[in-house]
């Protein structure tokens, strides 16, 4: 399981939604093994005064939150945070250092999906990767 929230200021991030969310999509696939019919992405936009950032970061500002279970290496993880820096900035032309990624790991037991705790859950994908 991996659910996805962004954050950006609503002038800059409701223009290219669903392009950022096909290239995080397309990315988890690839890295994570996820299948495809598995999209989970909350878009926050907001307004310039709801949403402050340090003055050496410009307006495309993007923190990228990704809540996922707990199994992924680090070297897994870390290939996922870079080829999506890399695949964002090349096709949204967001600078590399406008773009935040935290990665919140958590036991399955502690998800709720579908009636179950995530723990007792048959998934169609592994997630020691």
């Amino acid at each position: 399981m991996v659910q996805i929230k962004l954050y950006g200021l609503a002038d800059k991030l409701n223009p290219v939604k669903t392009e950022l969310s096909n290239i995080i999509h397309a990315s988890v696939i690839e890295v994570l093994n996820v299948s495809p019919e598995k999209r989970f992405h909350r878009f926050f936009p907001m307004d310039k005064t709801d949403f402050y950032y340090p003055s050496d970061r410009s307006e495309n500002y993007l923190i990228i939150e990704i809540s996922m279970f707990q199994g992924r290496s680090v070297e897994t993880k870390k290939q996922l945070i870079r080829l999506l820096i890399k695949n964002i900035n090349e096709k949204l032309n967001i600078p590399v250092y406008d773009i935040e990624i935290t990665i919140f790991e958590t036991p399955k037991y502690n998800w709720g999906i579908r009636g179950f705790p995530g723990d007792e859950l048959i998934l169609n994908y592994k997630i020691e990767v």
